[in-house]
């Protein structure tokens, strides 16, 4: 069983997007339980892949790939996860901030925080702030993420935390922001709960921030 389940990160780790669809298969057809296929094989190998980006020893485009190959096994083990118990993760908005077009950096946040089990609900981008607070009020996510590219547009940011205050629903959710420009001192100047320079970081804090609210 676990040497299915190594083979199974190790084909994740190199972004082997064929061999993961069919091994993820394999697993299901051998009787393994979909919570460790997802857990102890997938979710292992994507945590390997993460702590590789994060020391610089894997780059975007690499796991961009190991990011896809994570998704072609979701596709696989959702609908089996589905029929179980499946506990509730936590949910994630995330969304480039209006008047920002750039979406690489969140894509990237977005899928790993995928391949690490959380629930994301991608806004896209140039999204006004009226919609991002929308969509907190609808989901009522544990988290909500904010990207921006721009030094013209991470004004934008501050607006959706205020936004979100003036809907009453800024102490439900904790804010991350992240892109280029923005740095650890802007993040707090705004009022938000987090700041990740890269897509790894951001994984890593909202795990911190999941597990303090337990």
């Amino acid at each position: 069983m676990s040497e299915m389940l190594e083979s199974l990160s190790q084909a994740l780790q190199a972004g082997k997007i064929k061999d993961v669809g069919q091994l993820t298969q394999q697993a299901l057809d051998q009787g393994l339980p979909p919570k460790d296929i997802l857990q102890k094989g997938l979710l292992a190998g994507m945590d390997v892949v993460g702590k590789k980006f994060k020391a610089g020893d894997m780059f975007i485009p690499e796991v961009l790939r190991c990011a896809k190959a994570m998704h072609a096994a979701l596709d696989i083990l959702r609908p089996v996860l589905a029929e179980g118990d499946s506990e509730h993760s936590a949910t994630f908005v995330i969304a480039t901030v209006e008047g920002d077009l750039h979406d690489i950096g969140k894509n990237l946040v977005a899928m790993m925080l995928e391949g690490a089990g959380f629930t994301v609900i991608d806004l896209g981008i140039d999204q006004k702030s009226q919609t991002i607070v929308e969509a907190v009020r609808q989901h009522q996510p544990e988290l909500l993420g904010l990207s921006a590219l721009l030094t013209t547009t991470i004004p934008k940011m501050e607006e959706v935390i205020q936004s979100l205050e003036q809907a009453g629903l800024r102490d439900q959710v904790k804010v991350m922001v992240g892109g280029a420009p923005v740095t650890e001192d802007y993040a707090r100047k705004i009022g938000a709960d987090g700041y990740a320079p890269n897509a790894a970081t951001a994984v890593d804090k909202a795990r911190e921030f999941v597990q303090a609210a337990k």
